[in-house]
């Protein structure tokens, strides 16, 4: 039984078709349970041999030729019409399945019977999606955040397909995926979320060729296609608050972008014009005036310019928003029940620095008018409801894999005062990362993690750095290392150069060694018992359990030793070594070996002092020398006597 068919449309895919290919045929799912068809939609290079080597190797792999019809919709349509699956999931020639996508998928949809499967999805080209904070089992088009991703990377019930008729738009035809996705959105009974594994990695080309740069040009009727985009919710739904809640993400995203500061702001005057009444006749004739009256402060204001037909408004509202920054005050990094935690406050500040307020008059909340400064016609904004739409949210970053993971909570959004009538919004919680379950249940990966936070007060949305430039003075430790998990991990609170707070899992950038020196005091370790010297670390045990192995170094050049030791967790961390080691009377440096990067150097984080080739004491270096026995001050007499003689 062929579970699962992957759909992918080629044209001239070149190397490309081979990096993608190993995410392909490696699926967890089985050869025997899926099937990739590649359409090929009349390529002219080396397309069709490449795809031909492939299909000569892997038994599963399918290949169908067509004319070629100029865009990924026709060749999507007749991969449906191939597949022998019972889902049937499409993948651009460009990007990467995760080696588990297709088994998770699957068995969510069955689990719920579903319709539609969207996986998690990581992406370089745009901001993470926080439909896919968590899994959802079961839903329908009633939760608008599904309207976040309308692109085709998702899986489709084949049969739930052909018995609507839910098909791509053919031809070159700009956002074929929109209706697409939308139709299947509103027919559904069940659509289902994963959000603990990463699906699909949406990639960014070197050429910048999956992007939509020609979207624009006259051989694409974007703001036709648009339309029809838009018509298919109108057409699926009944006038009221399902249908509204609907179209508010296309007019908020898809038509007002044309006249923000990410697009209008970079464009020629003839070209912007262009754009801009095209927009305005698609917002004057396809959305109720609820939709609007639903929209942030901000927004509305951009949407009311917009159907008024006031360009120059726009931009330089466009000009002033774009120099809003983020503001974050970051305090109390610390280690707490098993997470990293951190009490976090973000603000938006005007171009002047000052903070962006909303200043009360007359009973009413009007928009700061310093941002409306150099705005024509427009004196005055009044703030309806400044929570509207308001949230924040944190995201950590897997820095190595480009996997992107929502923490525990949001942050809550708070109008502070400021004196004299004046007030701002700002988003306020505390950050929470575990570093045993952040990633959809399971620990983090060996690597650095980022911490970012994404929020949007007044219709201005930012993604700022958790910590920001003034967070430390460089780059340096955030608070102190930790063991979690079971078996022990390493995992190291830090400072990007950048100021940004980032955790560092299993050593793969910054060294235990490092942060035990830095922090160590002046007192003396424990004295050996039982065949091993011991010594208290500062490090923390934050839901650690057991041993963590390593191996330390003791003493330095050619007569150095590297012993095995190990640290277990508790109360209080305690490092562990043999108390015989074969090397001098006296004091030895003693540093860990980085596993990941075993000829690291580190500074001495402790001191070994020898006699007679045995441990007698483990210390940290600021602590002094211990004071000689009275055996020794014997011998040292003794000696004194003999060499008079």
């Amino acid at each position: 039984m062929v579970k699962v068919s992957v759909v992918v449309p080629v044209h001239n895919g070149g190397h490309y078709l081979d990096d993608c290919a190993p995410s392909l045929l490696g699926q967890s799912l089985g050869p025997d349970a899926y099937e990739v068809v590649y359409v090929d939609d009349g390529s002219t290079d080396d397309s069709v041999a490449r795809l031909e080597k492939l299909a000569a190797a892997h038994p599963h792999v399918r290949i169908e030729r067509i004319a070629n019809s100029g865009w990924p919709g026709r060749p999507r349509n007749v991969g449906i019409e191939l597949a022998r699956g019972e889902y049937v999931h499409f993948v651009d020639h460009d990007d990467l399945l995760g080696p588990q996508a297709l088994e998770r998928m699957y068995e969510l949809a069955v689990r719920n019977r579903s319709d539609v499967v969207l996986g998690k999805v990581s992406s370089t080209m745009v901001r993470p999606k926080s439909v896919f904070k968590r899994t959802v089992e079961s839903c329908t088009a009633d939760n608008f955040q599904l309207m976040e991703t309308l692109t085709p990377h998702k899986m489709f019930r084949r049969e739930f397909l052909l018995e609507h008729g839910i098909r791509f738009p053919e031809g070159p035809w700009i956002l074929e995926d929109m209706p697409f996705v939308i139709a299947a959105y509103l027919k559904a009974e069940r659509i289902s979320v994963l959000g603990d594994y990463p699906c699909y990695y949406w990639l960014k080309r070197e050429d910048g060729g999956n992007n939509t740069q020609s979207m624009f040009t006259d051989r694409h009727d974007f703001f036709g296609n648009l339309r029809h985009a838009i018509r298919t919710v109108k057409e699926g739904t009944e006038p009221g608050e399902r249908q509204n809640g609907m179209l508010h993400r296309l007019y908020r995203a898809e038509v007002l972008q044309r006249v923000s500061e990410g697009e209008v702001l970079s464009l020629e005057p003839q070209e912007r014009q262009r754009r801009f009444e095209a927009v305005r006749a698609i917002a004057l004739e396809e959305f109720p005036p609820a939709v609007r009256d639903g929209f942030a402060a901000v927004t509305k204001l951009r949407a009311t310019l917009l159907e008024e037909g006031r360009l120059d408004s726009l931009v330089a509202l466009a000009d002033r928003i774009r120099q809003v920054r983020a503001h974050t005050e970051v305090d109390g990094v610390r280690w707490q029940d098993g997470e990293l935690r951190a009490d976090v406050r973000l603000s938006l500040l005007r171009p002047d620095g000052e903070p962006l307020a909303l200043v009360e008059q007359d009973g009413r909340l009007l928009l700061d008018p310093e941002l409306l400064k150099d705005v024509p016609g427009v004196d005055e904004w009044e703030v309806e409801d400044p929570y509207a739409h308001a949230y924040g949210e944190f995201i950590v970053k897997d820095r190595d894999r480009e996997d992107w993971w929502f923490p525990e909570g949001e942050l809550d959004i708070r109008l502070e005062p400021l004196g004299e009538g004046r007030s701002r919004l700002v988003a306020a919680g505390t950050l929470r990362v575990d570093p045993l379950s952040l990633k959809g249940g399971q620990p983090l990966e060996t690597g650095p993690h980022d911490v970012w936070a994404f929020f949007q007060l007044l219709g201005i949305g930012r993604q700022p750095r958790v910590g920001g430039p003034a967070a430390v003075p460089g780059e340096g430790a955030a608070c102190g290392p930790a063991l979690v998990g079971s078996p022990a991990r390493i995992a190291i609170p830090y400072w990007t150069k950048g100021g940004q707070l980032a955790v560092d899992m299993d050593e793969r950038l910054r060294r235990l060694g490092t942060e035990l020196a830095a922090r160590a005091g002046a007192a003396v370790g424990q004295r050996p018992g039982d065949g091993r010297a011991t010594l208290a670390l500062p490090l923390l045990s934050a839901g650690a359990s057991g041993r963590l192995v390593l191996e330390v170094r003791v003493g330095k050049g050619p007569s150095a030793q590297t012993l095995p030791a190990f640290i277990t967790a508790g109360v209080e961390c305690t490092l562990s070594l043999a108390d015989r080691i074969p090397l001098p009377d006296g004091r030895h440096p003693v540093t860990l070996v980085t596993a990941t990067a075993p000829k690291a150097k580190t500074p001495p984080f402790a001191v070994a002092v020898l006699r007679r080739g045995r441990v007698v004491r483990l210390q940290e270096p600021g602590a002094p020398a211990p004071a000689p026995s009275f055996t020794d001050r014997a011998r040292g007499k003794v000696r004194r006597v003999l060499k008079r003689h």
